[in-house]
């Protein structure tokens, strides 16, 4: 290596030092300019501590301070500046740290603002949150930004979701003795290949394979339940969103419930998750026992129906009735499975005694991200072991 490639090496590493440690080159004895300078005035409007924090800046009321100012101008050039410089994945991070760092909040009642952030599932968490504080000019730019999250959650989902669950429809509705426009021809033969018998060249089926009359009708019926609490945003985003696209299949009989300390039904708006996102109330505290109830009402063929509960458990209602509910659900033969988060985030904070609790009358609870949750769907209809996420 000459000395230049070797000189030039040395000046990466540098820079990239420079670039993660942020301050100024006293550390490393490294400049930055051009793109770097301002990669790192970015950075370090949000990330630089209180102490050096730029003179005049507005200082946020925690342990770091901020470069943005109080303006939401000031916020809209720095969101400028980031997505310029960095990947659609890196800016969400980065515009979810300003959000919780620096209390930017309230600057989203701003439409200008909303025009100018990165569209993601926590920014939605976050506008929902806001409720009925958002005033009449914002909530047509908050709605937009809505449906620009979840119509792209809706491409990623829907076709995995649709196919692995009607398979596992038509699973589990086959039977060993089909009347002969029932039968299966791909599943016999399949089921039968040892029986091949080479001098006929033919294969003689010891068992036929084919689909029951319910075939075409409603198969399952599915019951979303959806803990609203502040913590639960991500999930219930997630949550409508799945909820939309098993309510296209007409196999299914899909029901949306959302509680806090009341309970809303939002079936009626399932057609459009977008609708049933903003008819939630985030924020609330949680009373499962009554959530359950409700639920327990709709439950007309329990052997037919599947029970989701997505909560972190901290249950503010009476819990030791919740468990009986839960038990006297389980027992009528309906499948019920605690999801403690449908979210990309992993293990969530969640009542751990209470979810043993669960496990234990045989309602597995674990977090699930939407990756796995078509496949714990198809899993729950065919009444087969649960898949879980990695440890």
């Amino acid at each position: 290596m000459s000395g230049s490639e070797s000189g030039g090496a040395v000046d990466e590493r540098l820079r990239r030092w420079r670039l993660v440690l942020g301050g100024d080159a006293d550390g490393t004895g490294y400049g930055l300019t051009g793109d770097d300078a301002r990669i790192d005035q970015a950075l370090a409007a949000l990330y630089r501590p209180e102490s050096q924090a730029p003179r005049g800046s507005r200082r946020g009321n925690g342990p770091r301070g901020a470069g943005l100012g109080a303006s939401a101008p000031s916020v809209a050039r720095w969101l400028g500046d980031i997505r310029e410089h960095f990947p659609a994945g890196v800016v969400q991070i980065l515009q979810q740290d300003a959000i919780e760092r620096l209390d930017l909040t309230r600057l989203l009642l701003e439409p200008e603002m909303l025009a100018a952030v990165e569209p993601d599932v926590h920014l939605v968490g976050t506008l929902l949150t806001l409720g009925k504080l958002m005033p009449e000019a914002t909530k047509e730019a908050a709605r937009a930004v809505v449906r620009t999250v979840v119509e792209d959650l809706e491409r990623r989902v829907a076709q995995h979701t649709t196919s692995l669950i009607q398979g596992a429809l038509d699973r589990s509705t086959r039977i060993n003795r089909p009347r002969p426009h029932d039968i299966d021809w791909p599943a016999t033969i399949r089921a039968n290949l040892r029986h091949y018998q080479p001098e006929q060249h033919t294969i003689v089926p010891e068992r036929l394979v084919g689909y029951g009359r319910r075939r075409h009708g409603v198969h399952k019926d599915v019951i979303l339940c959806i803990d609203q609490s502040g913590s639960m945003a991500a999930s219930v985003v997630y949550a409508s969103v799945f909820g939309a696209v098993l309510a296209s299949m007409r196999s299914l009989r899909t029901s949306l419930v959302v509680f806090d300390t009341s309970v809303v039904d939002l079936t009626d708006r399932l057609s459009d998750p977008v609708d049933v996102l903003f008819g939630t109330r985030l924020g609330g505290g949680t009373d499962i026992n009554r959530a359950l109830a409700y639920c327990q009402s709709l439950i007309t063929r329990p052997a037919d129906t599947v029970l989701i509960l997505v909560s972190d458990l901290y249950e503010g209602g009476v819990r030791d009735e919740m468990l009986r509910r839960a038990a006297s659900i389980r027992a009528a033969g309906t499948s019920l499975i605690t999801l403690l988060a449908l979210s990309d985030e992993g293990a969530p904070a969640y009542d751990h005694r209470t979810a043993a609790a669960l496990s234990t009358l045989g309602a597995p609870a674990f977090a699930c991200t939407p990756d796995l949750f078509p496949e714990v769907m198809a899993a729950a209809i065919q009444g087969r072991p649960l898949p879980r996420p990695e440890p």
